[in-house]
């Protein structure tokens, strides 16, 4: 399960929303998803995590699905600065862990709420299990909470992917006039 994610994360979720096709793919169903920009540990590079998330009075809470082991949330921990890219806009903030269990279980409640089909992987439902069920089931992920402090670099600004669908919908503006006029 740990490489299909891997998998499709890589090379679907992080390049739709560095073209700025993320707003298009959250849903009750698909589930909604952020992705976050985090420099890697060990090599110093721009690494992407998508992860699900929910905001909550002014901050924006993750929580790393497999656990402590997770690349992304080591990376995190090495170096608390990231950007994320929600679906509306970018922010750049600090991230820390969220150790209190009665706020954990309830944010990692709402996350998984907002994980659509991904949120029953766990083998539950985040709808209805009991408190103190989805605390004992979660306790080996950790809670993230982002503390907003600016803005980020979205789909749209420099080094976002977004220019891409201008050139290419002329292309096909023109090679459709061009096929009708031939």
């Amino acid at each position: 399960m740990r490489r299909f994610f891997w998998f499709l994360n890589k090379y679907f979720m992080v390049p739709l929303f560095r073209l700025g096709l993320g707003p298009f793919f959250g849903n009750p169903f698909s589930g909604y998803i952020m992705v976050l920009k985090i420099i890697g540990r060990k090599t110093g590079k721009l690494r992407y995590a998508p992860v699900n998330y929910a905001i909550h009075a002014g901050k924006v809470y993750c929580v790393a699905g497999f656990g402590h082991r997770s690349d992304w949330f080591r990376n995190l921990q090495a170096n608390p600065v990231i950007e994320a890219i929600l679906p509306g806009g970018s922010i750049v903030g600090n991230a820390t862990e969220i150790t209190d269990l009665a706020f954990k279980t309830s944010l990692i409640r709402k996350i998984l709420q907002n994980a659509g089909f991904a949120g029953f992987f766990e083998g539950y439902n985040p709808f209805r299990i009991s408190e103190a069920d989805l605390a004992r089931k979660t306790a080996g992920m950790p809670l993230i909470c982002i503390q907003p402090d600016g803005l980020g670099s979205g789909a749209s600004d420099p080094a976002g992917w977004a220019w891409i669908w201008a050139p290419l919908c002329t292309l096909v503006l023109i090679l459709a006039v061009w096929l009708i006029l031939r």
